[in-house]
């Protein structure tokens, strides 16, 4: 129940060549509190409802609880979403002994492509592929709560 991940911002599309499956992603918020955010998500052909808590000072761990529903339970759920969703690829790519998730954003967040990576220890150690740019692990503005309240396209650049 706890989440140890690190977030990265993703130079290009060259992971795309070594991705072994993706999914099709939307999201919404019944709560984008960052103290608790409780979200409802359809990845594929899978509805889940998440809660997720606080993250630690470093923004690399929190509480994670995570349920699976029925497609429709989470689509009528994603009816009472509060407003502005997520829409994004999600692509799986092994690397060393990781996996790295890189989501690749749509709608109001287009442009925006993120890079995760779950690891079991903060310290664990991981090997960084060439794709892979700045670190944003703890920078709210790339948390997807965050990015369906103010989409990535209306940053000032």
């Amino acid at each position: 129940m706890i989440e140890i991940e690190r977030k990265f911002l993703v130079l290009n599309n060259s992971f795309k060549n070594e991705a072994t499956g993706h999914k099709r992603i939307v999201q919404g918020y019944l709560s984008s509190n960052p103290e608790r955010t409780v979200r409802v998500r359809l990845k594929g052909e899978n509805g889940y409802l998440t809660i997720k808590g606080k993250g630690n000072e470093s923004g690399t761990t929190r509480m994670e609880w995570e349920k699976e529903i029925t497609p429709a339970e989470a689509e009528q759920l994603l009816q009472l979403c509060e407003s502005g969703s997520i829409d994004k690829v999600r692509y799986e790519i092994p690397y060393g002994e990781h996996i790295y998730e890189v989501d690749e954003f749509f709608g109001d967040n287009n442009g925006l492509v993120l890079a995760e990576i779950e690891l079991n220890d903060e310290n664990d150690d991981f090997i960084k592929p060439s794709w892979l740019g700045e670190e944003v692990t703890g920078d709210n503005r790339y948390y997807n709560a965050y990015l369906s309240n103010n989409p990535y396209t209306s940053w000032k650049k």
